[in-house]
């Protein structure tokens, strides 16, 4: 190599070279004729020959079907948290509802409204809030009108 002959020189150089080079022959594909039976496969045959681009799909997927169907692949991990069936629930036993109806009534509504509901005079709850609401001024005079 001539100390000369600069990088774009040498790269074009050797570009030509391997071009006028004869390519090397690809390996040819596995002929359909030269599978193996899908019914001969197992968990240690060679499925390589299956992977092939000039094989076809359906061949292709039967032989993944052949493999995946080993009991090796069937194992579950134990990390699956979704597999079981939570539309089944427990039925609630007696005592639990009656825990739910004491925690209903004593956290969920104040003691106001429940004697407020009980009223003896006989309005309903409804009433006694709207006679509140129209005596109610708020120094606006345009609400008198």
């Amino acid at each position: 190599m001539a100390r000369d002959e600069d990088f774009l020189r040498r790269w074009s150089r050797r570009k030509r070279a391997t071009e006028a080079a004869p390519a090397a022959p690809a390996p040819e594909a596995p002929a359909p004729a030269e599978l193996p039976s899908l019914d001969s496969l197992s968990f240690e045959s060679d499925f390589k020959a299956f992977m092939h681009s000039k094989v076809e799909e359906s061949v292709k997927r039967a032989a993944l079907k052949k493999l995946f169907s080993d009991p090796h692949f069937n194992v579950m991990d134990g990390l699956d948290t979704y597999i079981d069936d939570y539309s089944k629930g427990e039925t609630l036993t007696a005592e639990m509802v009656a825990a739910l109806e004491h925690s209903k009534s004593t956290l969920l509504w104040p003691k106001e409204e429940k004697e407020e509901a009980k009223d003896p005079a006989g309005e309903q709850p409804g009433e006694r809030q709207e006679e509140s609401v129209a005596k109610k001024d708020d120094g606006d005079p345009r609400q008198d009108a």
